[in-house]
């Protein structure tokens, strides 16, 4: 695991522009005896390559690949600027994270980073905090409590005809997840769940709640219970008020008569559905490619695929089945980074809007050439 030194960090900095900004960076770098004093030219070559901005005020400055050899030894330099530095159209970065790397080592190091950083409930922290904080937010130490929901917690073919297995299915996920505890399994399956209507169900515990969190099971053929039709349980735990998105939008989909959408979608569709607006007339199309990618999805061909994905309107989200597999926002350079994807990791990409199909093929063209690195 990286250790990040308070030493390495520079709070209250200011540039005149994103050049002086990657100069100061790198003198901190030289300085730190971590590159040889050339070794600017390979981050101000980088950027004219690729913009090394993730997103949420966050810029990741480091060398061109010819540059490794100027690497003296692998470490990194925060630098945080209150009053924002233009890095590029629409971009504002208010920390830079120099990275100087002898090999690989900086793709585990970035991986761990954007996971932290990814977490917006942190991010506009980044920009005011003093220099303790600011170490503590970039190793995690002061992260929120992870909401958990993802295609993990979602079953859509349950061999089931009845509401206690969905129950007991859903709440022993969510205490695997370590998002319950017993207590909350016990009641669950003791307490009848409340009928939403078009058979979707709703279940839910004052007592066990450990973290927020949410499990879905769909029957594989609906059944009834008390004269009304179940086809899909959701299960709610909750510690905060971040599951009241997921139920926001579960809620419109039954004002507006749509939970069928919901009955017929794969995982990665159902998942969409109750995280973002999906056009009513779109269906939800999902896809597995793999990257073939020698060093992954690191920054270069992030950003190539996420470029892609901006052409067109439809929402994508991105699983690395080969990782964690929680979804992310494909139009996020941070989160699909944060996906920590190697070479010969499959990733599933669930599209939904106007332009789907042609998203998806873009998508798949893109990523069989190399994302900008050339096929393998």
């Amino acid at each position: 695991m990286f250790q990040l030194e308070l030493q390495a960090i520079h709070t209250g900095a200011s540039a005149q522009n994103k050049e002086d900004a990657i100069r100061q960076v790198a003198a901190a770098l030289t300085a730190a005896g971590n590159v040889a004093e050339d070794y600017v030219n390979g981050m101000l070559a980088r950027e004219q390559q690729t913009s090394t901005f993730l997103g949420n005020g966050i810029a990741i400055p480091h060398g061109t690949t010819d540059t490794r050899d100027l690497v003296l030894k692998t470490g990194v330099q925060v630098f945080q600027f209150p009053q924002g530095i233009r890095w590029g159209e629409d971009q504002t970065a208010y920390v830079a994270i120099g990275i100087a790397a002898k090999s690989d080592e900086h793709l585990a190091l970035l991986r761990q980073l954007t996971h932290v950083l990814s977490d917006d409930s942190i991010a506009g922290q980044l920009k005011t905090a003093s220099a303790e904080d600011l170490r503590a937010l970039l190793m995690g130490e002061k992260q929120a409590a992870e909401f958990s929901f993802d295609t993990s917690l979602i079953s859509v073919e349950v061999a089931a005809n009845d509401l206690m297995t969905l129950q007991a299915l859903n709440a022993g996920r969510l205490q695997a997840a370590g998002v319950v505890d017993a207590g909350y399994v016990a009641s669950v399956v003791t307490t009848a769940p409340l009928s939403l209507g078009q058979g979707i169900w709703l279940s839910d515990s004052a007592s066990g709640n450990l973290r927020s969190g949410i499990a879905v099971s769909r029957a594989a053929t609906p059944f009834d219970y008390q004269g009304e039709s179940v086809a899909m349980l959701v299960n709610v735990a909750a510690t905060d008020d971040r599951p009241l998105e997921v139920l926001g939008y579960l809620s419109a989909l039954l004002l507006n008569k749509k939970a069928d959408r919901l009955l017929k979608a794969d995982a990665a569709g159902v998942y969409a559905l109750l995280t973002s607006d999906v056009d009513e007339q779109a269906e939800v199309l999902t896809a597995e490619f793999t990257i073939r990618n020698e060093h992954g999805l690191h920054a270069r061909p992030g950003t190539a695929l996420v470029s892609v994905i901006k052409q067109f309107n439809s929402e994508v989200t991105i699983t690395n089945l080969d990782g964690s597999g929680k979804p992310a926002n494909g139009r996020s350079l941070m989160k699909v980074v944060a996906l920590g994807v190697k070479k010969g990791h499959r990733l599933r990409f669930a599209v939904s809007g106007e332009d789907a199909q042609q998203a998806l093929t873009a998508i798949e063209e893109a990523i069989n050439s190399g994302l900008g690195e050339g096929a393998a």
